[in-house]
């Protein structure tokens, strides 16, 4: 586990981890529930440095009922440091995912305690790839995030480009990783990779964060035992 490095001035209580990498590494946790009778349960993640460590845990908050809603559900994650004290809370409310309803698109809430919003993730209408914008706290576009015309590309990584307010330059990425052959077939958890520059504001790099949770849950969370039982 990474050791808590020195606060800077400004920087929200346990935010200073991001404060020194350019990099964050995202596990999902395999639940075995899920593998075994196909029941959508929680998601749990670790989230690593880039020499991995430890820096972040963590963890969806939900009902059954609405767990088995799908990849679609509404959501609160509670991201926790390695002490246990939470330092990030992300919100998503119920919301139609589908391109043909652009009046009620994704949108995710980012809070610090005591749930003091420090910024959202909106989701920008286009009928053929994903599209994101990182808002701050006042609602202003900060950044934009630019996924893939196909988000099933077998044995690759699928890179979600961080791009600049013009998305005339390139600043960073989300990467969905290849986890083999039998990560990918049997189960629905994914592994991430988030990039971004070493001095983006600390508040803009825990938005990647919560980017990184809504684009797993839109693109990625669907159970393959689940959908292979629907189809037979």
């Amino acid at each position: 586990m990474m050791p808590a490095p020195d606060r800077p001035l400004g920087c929200p209580p346990g935010l200073e981890y991001l404060t020194q990498t350019d990099q964050l590494l995202v596990h999902q946790k395999v639940s075995m529930a899920e593998v075994i009778i196909g029941w959508e349960m929680n998601n749990v993640y670790t989230v690593k440095n880039n020499v991995g460590q430890q820096v972040f845990m963590a963890t969806e908050e939900n009902d059954l009922c609405s767990m088995q809603c799908g990849p679609g559900r509404a959501f609160t994650i509670h991201v926790q440091d390695n002490l246990g004290h939470e330092v990030l809370t992300l919100t998503r409310p119920l919301r139609c995912s589908s391109c043909c309803f652009p009046c009620c698109l994704q949108v995710l809430e980012v809070q610090i305690p005591p749930a003091v919003p420090i910024g959202y993730v909106v989701q920008n209408w286009h009928p053929l790839v994903p599209k994101f914008t990182l808002l701050n706290e006042r609602r202003e576009p900060q950044l934009k995030i630019k996924g893939p015309f196909c988000d099933c590309r077998c044995m690759s990584d699928i890179v979600f480009e961080l791009l600049s307010l013009d998305e005339s330059a390139v600043v960073g990425q989300i990467s969905k990783q290849w986890g083999g052959i039998m990560q990918e077939a049997y189960t629905d958890a994914d592994n991430f990779g988030i990039k971004f520059p070493a001095d983006l504001d600390v508040k803009m790099k825990a938005l990647m964060l919560g980017a990184c949770f809504l684009i797993d849950f839109m693109f990625f969370e669907m159970n393959p035992n689940s959908h292979s039982r629907h189809s037979s």
